[in-house]
């Protein structure tokens, strides 16, 4: 059997920080409360530590995790971590943090959209894909991608009766398997692995569909694969 670095590792016996780097917006919110309540130490990362500690002070969660808040340098010693910053900045705050970044599963949730009219229509990066953005500029961490479907609202509050898939994608079967582990401990998901990085581009996408979708029907949709 191979052997996988510590960082790589999750058990059922939670012992691992988590990291969300741009972590005080709605999106890092929603996946702080389920982690958190899920057990999770989780650290909300922004530019600014005020900011960061203000939001995790209001977050309501259950179960014997906790939240703090910090900066961005701070959530990246996690021992894993979720870049949820907006797309045209994901890269330029990544790249500083490389060193501290390095041998570490880091799940993008990082979709590239721009708003027309009442619609978001998808942008496509030079590589295909954000997932394939951060890959490129964290060439020593393991990259996946997760988390893009999922309504925020929905998320913080712990009583929506959420009930919805996540599909995973990453190049590394190791970090995909952290990714669904970490994934299918929160209440209300499921992690469903797609496939390789080659798929970022085509998960990530389809996020305009969903957010916009909400905005004509006034709704918090989510995915839910039939037949698995």
């Amino acid at each position: 059997m191979v052997s996988v670095p510590l960082a790589f590792r999750l058990t059922s016996e939670v012992n691992s920080s988590i990291g969300i780097i741009g972590g005080s917006g709605p999106a890092g919110r929603g996946l702080a409360v389920r982690l958190a309540s899920a057990g999770y130490n989780v650290v909300l990362g922004s530019r600014e530590e005020s900011r960061a500690a203000e939001v995790a002070a209001a977050l309501v969660y259950r179960g014997q995790g906790e939240i703090s808040g910090g900066t961005n340098e701070t959530a990246a010693q996690a021992d894993i971590v979720i870049v949820a910053t907006p797309w045209d900045s994901a890269v330029s705050t990544v790249v500083p943090l490389r060193s501290a970044l390095a041998d570490k599963v880091v799940i993008s949730m990082v979709n590239a959209l721009q708003k027309q009219g009442r619609e978001l229509v998808p942008l496509v990066p030079a590589r295909g894909s954000m997932a394939g953005e951060l890959a490129a500029a964290l060439p020593k961490s393991k990259v996946t991608g997760a988390y893009h479907h999922l309504p925020a609202a929905d998320m913080e509050n712990l009583d929506s009766g959420l009930d919805a898939d996540v599909m995973v994608i990453g190049d590394d079967a190791d970090a995909r398997r952290v990714t669904v582990e970490l994934t299918d401990a929160m209440e209300g998901l499921r992690a469903v692995e797609v496939g390789s990085l080659s798929l970022a581009g085509a998960v990530e996408n389809f996020t305009a569909v969903c957010i916009t979708t909400n905005i004509r029907h006034k709704a918090h949709t989510y995915v839910k694969l039939a037949g698995l």
